[in-house]
């Protein structure tokens, strides 16, 4: 079962996102950013705070991604926080953690900020080295 809360903060806006984010579910995801992050329905940035899930295939990074170019259509940025571990491995492995800024928890995610799309990560600037230099 997967689920999607869209609270709004102060700073920004925050989607949690729980259970199992695949083919399935991501129509849900895409469904509820579009009526719940609608243009108009808030400012700041967006941060999606993934702790509760527990599953993310390809089709769950796809909307995402999908998410994360929306957001940056309108001005927004999108965040990710608390990312399982198996969800980061798909992101590095996919070279997405080069768009995706990726923060501890959404606390940090709205201490470090909102990006402006036009110089978010993906935008030309890396959000972080991706792979670590071995000898």
């Amino acid at each position: 079962m997967f689920s999607v809360d869209i609270g709004q903060e102060e700073r920004g806006t925050v989607l949690v996102l729980r259970g199992e984010l695949d083919f399935d579910s991501a129509v849900q995801l895409d469904e509820a950013c579009r009526t719940g992050l609608a243009p108009g329905s808030g400012e700041g940035p967006v941060v999606a705070d993934l702790a509760a899930l527990t599953f993310c295939d390809s089709s769950g990074i796809s909307a995402l991604l999908r998410l994360y170019r929306h957001l940056s259509a309108h001005g927004r940025s999108l965040g990710l926080a608390a990312v399982p571990r198996t969800v980061q491995r798909l992101l590095t492995l996919t070279g997405l953690d080069q768009i995706f800024a990726v923060h501890a928890d959404a606390r940090e995610a709205f201490a470090a900020g909102p990006d402006r799309p036009d110089t978010a990560p993906g935008a030309g600037t890396p959000a972080r080295p991706h792979r670590k230099e071995t000898a």
